[in-house]
């Protein structure tokens, strides 16, 4: 069940909300729960048991570990609790993946080829996964206390704002949100003012940028004119961005109607002048995790720079496999890697010593042109479609894909996209509210009608969305198959 589909907005979602506030607070995170097994149930009844199992064996090792954290037997169970969770995610997600690269080999090792398992990717298994390790070590490394009660400790893993496509929550951060919240007129209209944000992001403009970028890239990469590559790569690049960010922004706003706070997940990472910022910017709860789980128990930076640059490629090569099981994610994740590396030999001298707009478009250029590889199906069509972006095919360019998108319709979503992305819409409101709030006098009915005004545009926002849901199939979400 998608956050942006009928079934959710107008029959999951009420019948929640009207549950979780008729009944008191004793039963909340009760209705919750159950209101989470009902949602992911809504993808298949067998991932729901997986999640149960999750939760268990978590649960159980979660016990042994604050025994004693931080002792050598909890250390044993640690290191046993998150071998299980890897070796978990390992068979669900990777299974398919290692076989197939067996049976690459297998005539060159002479051996027999070993049968594909066909094992279909549980959804959401990598996010409820890095959040039920992020409880263990948060337990062992005292940051938090051990979860005595296994409904509490269930609903931390699969409270279903943050289920299925994160932000990845970490246990500390909202430990003590599970057993006492508050919930409040305010910080409800908040919730609800996120979510229609999010929603419009993602109905209206990523789908509308989706549609092109599935256009394209549903094209043979030999018959791409240079100008019909890039628009595919760049309507991608904002589709991945407002689709991803307009889940979150929906994620964070369910939160808050509940009484959850979770943290940003993004903050316009396409505005940056680094490889290193767009990974402080982009998908916040993933690179922070890596960091704080991964990176700095390497030994981070402090073991010299051979062994940082040895640890940067082992996170962005896990990066990248955690995005899908697939050579090109990984290649994707050790290009980011690799720019990494450069900009920490160079100092600051790269990119901090150009011109600051060619800053902007250096970064621009390694993020849209690493998203070939996100993209692409396998590496030999990734191949092909970058010599289709600099005009290296010899066939000739196929322009109908091109002529198809041209309309006034394509240039206003393509436009709002771009605004959006780069913050504009939101600092241009930013600076509209700070004016208005100093208005005084005969002037005071400005911020009144400014602010009525803007739930004018959110109940806008939302019809159109549902108008789009209710007559169109086209919806997809591109982190859901993570």
């Amino acid at each position: 069940m998608l956050f942006s589909s009928p079934i959710f907005l107008f029959v999951f979602l009420p019948i929640v909300l009207a549950l979780y506030y008729v009944f008191g607070k004793r039963l909340r995170n009760y209705i919750l729960l159950v209101a989470s097994f009902v949602f992911f149930a809504w993808g298949g009844v067998s991932y729901t048991a997986l999640l149960l199992i999750s939760i268990i064996f978590n649960y159980l090792i979660g016990l042994k570990i604050g025994q004693s954290p931080g002792s050598k037997s909890s250390k044993w169970y640690l290191t046993l609790g998150v071998a299980l969770n890897l070796i978990f995610l390992g068979i669900f997600k990777y299974a398919d993946f290692i076989v197939s690269n067996l049976n690459f080999f297998s005539e060159v090792f002479n051996y027999k080829l070993v049968k594909s398992p066909g094992i279909i990717l549980p959804v959401g298994i990598s996010f409820y996964t890095f959040q039920a390790m992020s409880y263990l070590i948060d337990v062992f490394r005292k940051d938090a206390e051990t979860q005595k009660n296994p409904f509490n400790l269930g609903l931390y893993i699969s409270l279903f704002p943050q289920l299925i496509a994160g932000p990845i929550v970490r246990y500390h951060d909202i430990a003590k949100q599970i057993k006492d919240r508050v919930v409040s007129v305010e910080t409800f209209s908040q919730g609800i003012r996120r979510f229609i944000i999010g929603l419009g992001k993602k109905v209206i403009l990523a789908n509308n940028m989706g549609y092109v970028a599935d256009s394209v890239f549903g094209s043979v990469p030999e018959e791409l004119s240079v100008v019909t590559a890039w628009l595919g790569i760049l309507t991608y690049s904002l589709q991945i961005y407002l689709d991803f960010s307009g889940y979150s922004d929906m994620a964070i706003g369910l939160g808050k109607m509940f009484g959850f706070t979770f943290l940003e997940n993004f903050n316009y990472p396409y505005i940056s002048k680094s490889v290193k910022e767009f990974w402080n910017r982009w998908h916040i709860s993933l690179s922070s995790w890596f960091r704080d789980y991964l990176y700095i128990p390497l030994g981070g930076n402090r073991k010299g720079k051979w062994r940082t640059y040895i640890n940067l490629i082992i996170v962005f090569f896990i990066t990248g496999l955690w995005h899908g099981a697939s050579w090109s994610f990984v290649l994707w994740g050790f290009i980011h890697g690799t720019f990494l590396i450069i900009e920490r030999a160079s100092g600051s001298k790269f990119p901090g010593k150009l011109f600051v707009p060619f800053q902007h478009i250096y970064t621009l250029l390694v993020v849209t042109l690493a998203w070939v590889l996100f993209r692409a199906e396998n590496v030999s069509f990734a191949g092909s479609y970058y010599k289709a972006l600099f005009g290296l095919n010899a066939s000739i360019p196929n322009v109908m894909v091109l002529i198809k998108t041209m309309n006034f319709e394509f240039y206003l979503f393509l436009l709002l996209s771009i605004l959006s992305a780069s913050g504009l819409l939101s600092k241009a409101n930013e600076k509209i509210e700070l004016t208005l709030s100093s208005y005084t006098g005969k002037n005071n009915l400005l911020p009144e009608i400014y602010r009525s005004l803007q739930h004018i545009i959110l109940v806008v926002i939302l019809v159109i969305c549902s108008l789009y849901l209710i007559t169109n199939t086209y919806n997809p979400f591109i982190y859901y198959r993570f």
